[in-house]
């Protein structure tokens, strides 16, 4: 995963933790967002993250996704969505001289299925979702297990999930074509569908009613099909986001 999909998926860890607890159906917000990527020398910066969140009884909105609810209740909720995935790769953002000569990977919109399910022990989150501008054709599926524990105006989630990519989400992002290899001295590389394993927390304190302050993190084990292109330099990705919200 690039930092600019990562920086989305804090985005979207931090407007989901928002809406949670927020007294309003709208969530409007500011904070700032750490990344590192596993793409060779790429650089890793503090980025401003505007945060906004709406809450609906039928459609629902969290950073760059939206959705319509197909099933809701207390306990299992059912979505139609859709999300913009800014995962890409311009050989020009990085440092290495045989990234350099590579093609460029594009952003995209992906659009799928979500579902949620809460118990007395925690709550099951999923999403299965594939592109749909016929950049990579990938699919990916996610699936988590958290557990929220609430304190006074304290509010712990801890997670742990992992990611499924498909083998032409993998062969997309993280491979190397003939034509590359011989540009770029780089090994030719075809990649196949793996799983990434993850752990995330999010803290969320309520200051008001209305204000909150939050802090949200993910740390994602790579699998051996990304960790083993020539495109990438270590077998692990982070985020970090922090901020303050307003609910009404």
């Amino acid at each position: 995963m690039t930092k600019f999909k990562l920086l989305a998926l804090g985005m979207a860890l931090a407007s989901a933790a928002s809406v949670v607890h927020a007294e309003g159906p709208w969530t409007l917000g500011a904070g700032a967002g750490y990344v590192e990527g596993p793409y060779k020398q790429y650089d890793n910066n503090v980025i401003p993250i505007p945060v906004i969140g709406y809450e609906g009884e039928n459609v629902w909105v969290r950073a760059l996704g939206a959705g319509y609810y197909l099933w809701n209740d207390e306990s299992d909720k059912l979505s139609v969505m859709a999300y913009y995935s800014p995962q890409y790769f311009k050989p020009k953002n990085s440092d290495n001289n045989q990234l350099r000569q590579l093609d460029k990977r594009k952003a995209t919109l992906m659009a799928g299925l979500s579902y949620v399910h809460h118990t007395q022990y925690g709550f099951l989150r999923t999403a299965l979702t594939g592109d749909t501008l016929d950049n990579s054709n990938g699919v990916l599926w996610d699936l988590a297990w958290l557990y929220r524990y609430t304190n006074g105006a304290l509010t712990l989630t801890p997670g742990i999930g992992a990611q499924w990519a498909s083998d032409n989400h993998n062969e997309y992002y993280y491979g190397v074509s003939k034509a590359e290899s011989r540009r770029s001295g780089l090994k030719t590389y075809d990649a196949d569908s793996g799983w990434n394993p993850y752990l995330e927390l999010t803290v969320n304190y309520k200051l008001t009613d209305s204000w909150n302050v939050y802090g949200t993190g993910r740390y994602t084990r790579l699998d051996s099909e990304v960790t083993d292109s020539p495109m990438v330099g270590q077998n692990w990705s982070g985020v970090f986001s922090t901020g303050i919200t307003y609910s009404f």
